[in-house]
C-alpha cells in the first residue's frame, strides 16, 4: 500500500476513534445532567404510608380520586391542541422584563390582627399571619421539571433568594407537580429552616426520598387539621391529580386553610371549579383572603384548571373577602396569552364586585390596605 493510501486509512480510523470520543463524551454529558432525574421522580409509597393512604376516603382501586368522580386529566390531545402548540400566535410570553419587587420588613402593626401576603411569583407566596409564617409550594430553580435542561422554564428572575426568606412556622405543599414541589428547593429549605412541611397524604414519600427528617413531615388527609405556631393547618379538597412520572394519582392533592386566632386565609392549590368550595366556605370561612389559582387553564382539561371567571366564583362560593390570583406570570403552562389570566380575572372582579390585588413579583400585600390594581402586567406583555 502507498503512502497516500496508508494516510487516508491512517485518518479514517481517527476519524472513527474521535467520533467515538465525541460520542462518548456526549453521553457522558447528557448523564451529568440527567443525574438528579430519579431522584427528582420522588418515592413510593411504601409501608405504613401505604396503608394509611389506602384507609383514605378518597383512595381507591390503588389511586386516589376526586371529589364526585371527576375525571382528574383529559383525554389524548386533539388535532386542534397540538396545531394550536405548533403554530398558536398566542403572545405566551412577556415582551419585557416583569418588573420585580423586594418586599422589605413588614409594616408595622397590631401582631395580633396581622395579614399579609409576599407574592413570589407562580404559586409560590408567603402568609403573614398574627406574627407567623408559613411558606406555600416554595419553587426557587430555574425550571419546573425533574431535568435541568428541558421544562418550562422561569418567565422573571426570582425576587428573593432561598436564604433571604424570613424563619418560617411552616411550609405547604398542594400536591406534587414539578411546578408546586420542587426538588432542589425542598433539599434548600430541609437546610436553610427548620420548619415542617405539612403535604396531602403520599407526599412525605418523595420528602424521605430527598432527604427531609420525618420528624418534619406531616402529611394529611382532606378535613384533617394540624397546629403550628398558633395556627390551625386544615388540609381540603381540590379537583386535580397528581404524578412526577408515568403513574397518575399516587399521592394526594388538596388545598389549605391557614387561620390564626383572628384571621383566615385559604389557597387553592390547584383545582378546577366544584361544588366543594361552597362546602368549604360554609365550614372554614370566611376567609379575609384567598389565593386563587388562575392560570394554565384551557379547554381540554376544564375539570382540573380553573379559569378565571371560575375562580372569582369559587372566591365568592368560599366568601373570600380579599382575592389574590396566583399561579400565572412564572411558567408557560397551556396556550392562553401571558397576560390573559389575568386581564380576565380584573374584568370579572369588577363586574362582579370583588376585590383584587394583583401584586408584581415580590411585592407584599397588606390585606387590610391592599395596592389598587394598576394593570402593571399590560406595560410589559
Amino acid at each position: 500500500m502507498g503512502a497516500p493510501a496508508e494516510r487516508a486509512g491512517l485518518d479514517r480510523a481517527l476519524g472513527r476513534q474521535l467520533r467515538g470520543a465525541a460520542g462518548l463524551a456526549a453521553l457522558a454529558g447528557l448523564a451529568w445532567v440527567a443525574r438528579d432525574v430519579p431522584a427528582a421522580l420522588g418515592g413510593r409509597l411504601t409501608g405504613a404510608r401505604a396503608e394509611r393512604a389506602a384507609r383514605s376516603p378518597q383512595f381507591r382501586d390503588g389511586t386516589f380520586h376526586n371529589p364526585g368522580g371527576a375525571r382528574s386529566m383529559a383525554g389524548a390531545p386533539d388535532r386542534g391542541l397540538i396545531r394550536e402548540l405548533i403554530f398558536g400566535k398566542q403572545k405566551r410570553r412577556p415582551s419585557a422584563p416583569v418588573p420585580l419587587l423586594r418586599p422589605g420588613a413588614a409594616p408595622a402593626t397590631d401582631v395580633a390582627r396581622e395579614l399579609n401576603v409576599v407574592w413570589y411569583g407562580h404559586a409560590s407566596a408567603l402568609i403573614e399571619i398574627e406574627g407567623h409564617k408559613v411558606l406555600l409550594d416554595p419553587v426557587w430553580s430555574e425550571r419546573c421539571s425533574p431535568s435541568a435542561l428541558v421544562g418550562p422554564r422561569r418567565l422573571h428572575e426570582l425576587p428573593v433568594r432561598l436564604d433571604e426568606l424570613p424563619p418560617v412556622d411552616a411550609i405547604l405543599i398542594s400536591h406534587d407537580h414539578y411546578d408546586h414541589l420542587d426538588m432542589a428547593t425542598v433539599r434548600a429549605l430541609t437546610d436553610l429552616q427548620s420548619a415542617p412541611f405539612l403535604v396531602p397524604l403520599g407526599v412525605g414519600a418523595h420528602l424521605d426520598r430527598w432527604g427531609v427528617p420525618a420528624a418534619r413531615i406531616v402529611e394529611l388527609d382532606w378535613s384533617e387539621s394540624h397546629r403550628v405556631a398558633g395556627l390551625e393547618i386544615t388540609a381540603t379538597a381540590a379537583q386535580h391529580f397528581s404524578g412526577r412520572g408515568l403513574r397518575r394519582d399516587g399521592t394526594l392533592w388538596g388545598s389549605w386553610v391557614v387561620a390564626g386566632a383572628h384571621r383566615n386565609v385559604f389557597y387553592t392549590g390547584d383545582s378546577g371549579y366544584f361544588d366543594g368550595y361552597a362546602a368549604i366556605g360554609a365550614e372554614h370561612g370566611p376567609f379575609d383572603v384567598t389565593l386563587m389559582q388562575i392560570g394554565a387553564y384551557d379547554r381540554a382539561w376544564p375539570s382540573i384548571h380553573m379559569f378565571p371567571e371560575e375562580a372569582v366564583a369559587a372566591h365568592l362560593d368560599l366568601r373570600g373577602g380579599l382575592l389574590l390570583p396566583v399561579h400565572w406570570a412564572t411558567f408557560n403552562l397551556a396556550l392562553h396569552d401571558w397576560s390573559e389570566p389575568v386581564d380576565r380575572i380584573w374584568a370579572e372582579a369588577k363586574a362582579r364586585d370583588v376585590r383584587l390585588a394583583v401584586p408584581r413579583p415580590g411585592e407584599r400585600v397588606v390585606v387590610d390596605d391592599p395596592p389598587a390594581v394598576d394593570g402593571w402586567w399590560q406595560a410589559v406583555a
